[in-house]
């Protein structure tokens, strides 16, 4: 990650040239070359954003290579301690690992597992007061020997809160008293000069996010608890019942089985939603009356004088309350009608149309 100082300094220095023999490299891995052909700068610039995407994707691989070996036994541990916590989860970091953290956090948080985050720096000036007893952390440090972060260690070890650190060095200062490490494997960085963090900030995010969706899982965390905390925006829309969108009461156009073609349609035209839906004696849906009944029928010179029953579509697609908008829209969108007749026991309340589903930001 960014350079550092202190012990970390002493310790690993001439680490980021690239020429340096004392750090062993991922298998692959090679020194990245600028094109400086300069004939073509869009061409040089899709090679170099290539060469960052191979050398990023290089450490991804490496850390899935790794969960099928040793890291995989650490990364379970890791997750079992954090779904067991009566309390939050504290991700911390500085730099680009707090940058990272900040982000792994609110993943976490949404998706099931209580967490924020905590700068390691602003910890010793009186952040530490929002950890407890019954808390986690999970630091994140990829050389593990950032100064600022000897005040969390000090504070966990005083009142015995399980660390997990997140870090390429497993003889580093954090790794040592952690309850856990998950010990990332050595990646160069997409930077030609292997200084500025890239290739080791995707991994760190992509372990973050991999723990996050493994406790997601395993909690059993579905879309009606994501809906819960996600109640704005796009995802908020997408994850909004039919029932909260339909219309309900006299706005829905209903007519019995029997009924005039010609009073059907008044019925249609009247409520504006380009059907109606026809019920039964009981009260249920027998079918659905559309404008594409209306033209298919439109040579019929007794259509006004018809009943519904002879026009009708029968047993028409249907949606329960309980739908998600989204999958409500992919009905609509697959069987290319506008609305849908929402049922309880198969007997119309209510009617959801594509224009509400649009106007609610579902897309």
């Amino acid at each position: 990650m960014a350079p550092e100082t202190g012990t970390w300094a002493k310790r690993t220095k001439g680490r980021n040239q690239a020429s340096s023999p004392s750090e062993p490299l991922m298998p692959n891995s090679k020194p990245l070359m600028a094109n400086s052909s300069g004939t073509d700068p869009v061409s040089d610039a899709v090679q170099s954003a290539l060469r960052t995407l191979d050398a990023e994707g290089s450490g991804i691989a490496a850390i899935t290579a790794a969960l099928q070996s040793d890291l995989g036994s650490a990364f379970a541990r890791a997750a079992e301690l954090i779904r067991n916590a009566k309390g939050r989860l504290i991700v911390t970091g500085l730099g680009k690992s707090g940058h990272i953290g900040r982000k792994v956090a609110a993943t976490f948080a949404s998706t099931g597992t209580p967490a924020f985050f905590v700068h390691a720096a602003e910890a010793g000036h009186g952040d530490l007061g929002m950890i407890t007893a019954d808390d986690v952390i999970l630091a994140l440090s990829w050389s593990g020997e950032q100064p600022e972060m000897k005040t969390l260690i000090t504070y966990a070890k005083r009142f015995r809160i399980p660390l997990i650190a997140m870090t390429a060095e497993c003889e580093s200062t954090l790794a040592k008293a952690a309850e856990i490490a998950l010990t990332l494997p050595k990646a160069r960085e997409a930077c030609p000069h292997n200084l500025a963090p890239t290739t080791s900030s995707l991994m760190l995010l992509a372990l973050g996010d991999a723990l996050a969706i493994a406790l997601l899982e395993g909690r059993g965390f579905t879309s009606v608890d994501f809906s819960v905390l996600h109640p704005g925006g796009k995802l908020g829309a997408m994850l909004k019942y039919t029932r909260d969108l339909m219309h309900t009461g006299d706005a829905v156009p209903l007519k019995p089985l029997g009924t005039r073609m010609s009073d059907a349609l008044v019925e249609m035209t009247s409520k504006g939603f380009g059907c109606v839906g026809i019920v039964d004696a009981r009260g249920a849906i027998a079918g659905i009356v559309t404008d594409g009944d209306l033209r298919r029928h439109m040579l019929r010179p007794d259509l006004m004088t018809a009943v519904v029953d002879d026009v009708m579509t029968r047993n028409p697609k249907t949606i329960r309350g309980e739908t998600l908008a989204s999958e409500a829209l992919e009905i609509l969108n697959s069987s290319k009608i506008t609305a849908l007749i929402v049922t309880e026991a198969n007997k119309p309340v209510g009617i959801v149309h594509l224009h509400d589903i649009l106007r609610a930001g579902v897309v």
